[in-house]
């Protein structure tokens, strides 16, 4: 029997501290539509061992996605002695190490340089956001299709879920875009669509929106956790359906019924559980509830959660959220939200995973999808530079308090060995259990190698 794979979007419904749903029809006779985002490839029993039987470094990783493209010359590689047409307005201040120096604009980040590790030598093929962007999730170009998988839908295939919980969570707003398309590599890619993350979104008050869930019609959200009641309301609409219809959807139904109701799923969801003071270190901010959310995840066990800054790169215009793509008042928003917002949610992520002992389990990455170009335009502002940009790495077996690769005087070209999307991709799943031979009986990141200097 062939089993539907995803869930159709429909509506929206508070559920205590977050919004979840439910759905209703296949075609126009069943509760499950084919469309959006609970994978039936999701729910496979979770695995900690490599294929060689080694533990696992990472038992999660947060992938911390800077969509827009963060200037690495205003952040984390300033070039003070260039001219002035250049170096920017940032003074640069001093980090935990000697002789490295990050923007003033971080001084959060800078004070804890020890505790993660930096790269100033990315490159990528690609200048413009969504190509970039699917180069930078997956290593690959979206051309020629079919396009190669996110790296956290190979994780999520190797790893499997925790209980109800699905491996690879993306918190965001939506699918990373900017105005014309999406990023194609966003999801399971030629691993088929089973592989797509399941979609999450917080506000900057800290409530969940779980759109690929939706409350049953007439099911208030204050009877949710009463069982009895929702499966009285599941009984009498299926002896609604037509009998003789085909009975595919049973089985994707129980599985959103179960995420719904299940007690571990719901208090991973719910930040009202975190105290004011917590919520408060992370910020009142839709980017630092969201880190504060990939904490809860990783408590719960989910091997994959993507953090996206923004679901738009575009940071002016309307409708949009402030991405990075700051081809005009890039200083000022960098200096006003941007950097702050960034320095005080990243540096409480860290925190926090290393108060509760996590960060040793749990690999963070930060990066975008390439840096912005170190000479200042004619608008003040810095456009595409796909030709040196920045990442930090944090636990999960990476070595901290090193700075790799190195730019040229004026952050333009690396002066040393180039680092790849691939490169990233292949270094993450290494530290999450897929070793060579794993990678290749999956057929993925087929040339990539590992960032060893990392390790």
């Amino acid at each position: 029997m062939v089993f539907p794979e995803e869930i159709q979007v429909t509506r929206m419904l508070d559920v205590g501290s977050f919004r979840a749903s439910t759905c209703a029809g296949i075609g126009r006779r069943a509760f499950l539509q084919l469309g959006a985002t609970i994978p039936v490839g999701l729910m496979a029993g979770p695995s900690l061992l490599a294929e060689n039987s080694k533990p696992v470094r990472a038992k999660s990783v947060i992938f911390v996605w800077l969509w827009g493209a963060p200037s690495h010359i205003d952040t984390f590689d300033p070039k003070p002695d260039a001219p002035s047409q250049y170096r920017g307005p940032f003074a640069p201040i001093s980090t935990r190490q000697p002789g490295v120096y990050f923007s003033e604009l971080l001084p959060k980040l800078a004070a804890r340089s020890d505790q993660f590790s930096l790269i100033r030598s990315h490159v990528t093929s690609q200048s413009g956001h969504p190509d970039a962007g699917t180069v930078g999730l997956t290593g690959f170009q979206e051309r020629p299709t079919p396009v190669h998988p996110n790296f956290g839908s190979i994780i999520g295939k190797k790893r499997g879920a925790n209980g109800d919980l699905p491996p690879f969570v993306m918190v965001g707003r939506g699918i990373p875009r900017d105005v014309v398309r999406k990023v194609e590599g966003y999801g399971g890619g030629r691993l088929g669509t089973g592989l797509d993350p399941f979609m999450v979104s917080c506000s900057d008050d800290g409530h969940v929106e779980l759109p690929s869930l939706q409350l049953l019609e007439g099911l208030s959200p204050n009877r949710l956790t009463d069982r009895n009641v929702i499966r009285a309301k599941l009984d009498a609409t299926l002896r609604r359906l037509d009998q003789s219809g085909p009975r595919a959807w049973d089985r994707s139904y129980q599985r959103a019924y179960d995420l719904i109701t299940s007690t571990q799923s719901r208090a991973a969801f719910d930040l009202t559980q975190e105290s004011q003071s917590t919520r408060n270190t992370y910020g009142q901010t839709t980017f630092g509830q969201s880190c504060l959310l990939a904490r809860r995840l990783v408590e719960s066990g989910v091997p994959y959660i993507q953090v996206n800054w923004s679901e738009y790169v575009e940071c002016m215009t309307p409708s949009c959220d402030f991405g990075w793509d700051t081809h005009i008042y890039n200083f000022e928003l960098l200096q006003d939200t941007h950097c702050p917002i960034f320095d005080r949610a990243f540096a409480a992520l860290l925190d926090d995973l290393s108060s509760r002992g996590l960060l040793d389990s749990t690999l963070v990455v930060a990066m975008g999808e390439f840096g912005r170009s170190p000479r200042i335009t004619n608008r003040a502002a810095r456009d595409h530079w796909p030709r040196c940009y920045f990442s930090l790495w944090a636990g999960g077996g990476v070595q901290p308090g090193r700075t790799i690769g190195e730019s040229d005087k004026y952050a333009e070209d690396p002066v040393t060995t180039a680092i790849s999307p691939l490169m990233v991709g292949t270094t993450i799943c290494e530290l999450a259990g897929l070793d060579t031979q794993a990678r290749a009986e999956m057929r993925v990141l087929d040339g990539g190698t590992v960032i060893q200097d990392l390790l």
